[in-house]
């Protein structure tokens, strides 16, 4: 028979039987849930690489259209003397009927901008808007949709650079749904057949503007607010500059 003793001892191993028991299986979920997030970061990586490899080559290939084709306006994002000096260009021959250059310095005067730009003084004093308001590129396609609203322009040639050309045509693409958008991207450096690759500062700015276009896509998937004029843009709780 088995007597007192023997049955307190096997009740007082019990709990340390259970507790052995139980963390092995824990073992087996923390490592089944570190090989899940590994394997997701893994994915978000690759696709991530995979990303960016194709907006770079997508940029690098980018050329100044030699004639493009008349638009009702036109749009320069500032960022660039290059960027200014070939909407000018642009307006001067006749291109499009109107200039905005939205993002400029609140404290720039016109007078200053067009010495800046140079060309004809009086083309300039009648055919160029200023936009002060707008702090980055979506401040830009804000802007520029209420200019473009208040002209009932139908299409619009934009002005950037090349790496700047994809993240500004998907904001722009938001607000000017019924303009058409012809892109006249500005190349200052030659990126074409992987140069990017060698070049560490050129990998530096297309890898900043890829990030900066991925968040782009990411706002798009974002609830919607109507402004006070009308139009329907994204609610973000950040914004990223130029």
């Amino acid at each position: 028979m088995m007597d007192a003793r023997d049955s307190i001892g096997i009740a007082g191993r019990m709990p340390a039987m259970r507790t052995h028991i139980a963390a092995p299986a824990r073992s087996g979920r923390l490592k089944l849930a570190l090989r899940v997030c590994g394997f997701v970061v893994l994915a978000v990586l690759v696709l991530f690489a995979g990303g960016f490899g194709w907006f770079a080559n997508k940029v690098s290939h980018m050329t100044t259209p030699l004639n493009p084709a008349k638009a009702d306006a036109i749009i320069v994002l500032t960022g660039g003397q290059s960027r200014l000096d070939a909407a000018m260009d642009l307006l001067a021959s006749g291109k499009g009927e109107r200039l905005l250059i939205s993002g400029v310095h609140p404290s720039a005067t016109k007078r200053q901008l067009q010495a800046a730009m140079g060309g004809d003084k009086q083309l300039f004093s009648c055919c160029v808007d200023i936009d002060r308001a707008a702090l980055d590129t979506i401040g830009n396609a804000e802007e520029s949709a209420k200019w473009v609203e208040n002209h009932a322009y139908g299409s619009i040639i934009i002005v950037t650079n090349n790496y700047h050309m994809p993240r500004s045509l998907l904001e722009m693409g938001r607000l000017l749904h019924g303009a058409h958008l012809e892109p006249y991207p500005v190349v200052n450096t030659n990126l074409g057949n992987g140069n990017w690759l060698t070049k560490p500062e050129a990998l530096r700015v297309l890898l900043t503007e890829y990030s900066k276009y991925v968040l782009s896509l990411a706002r798009g998937f974002l609830p919607l607010r109507t402004t006070p004029e009308g139009m329907t843009l994204a609610q973000a709780s950040s914004v990223s500059k130029n």
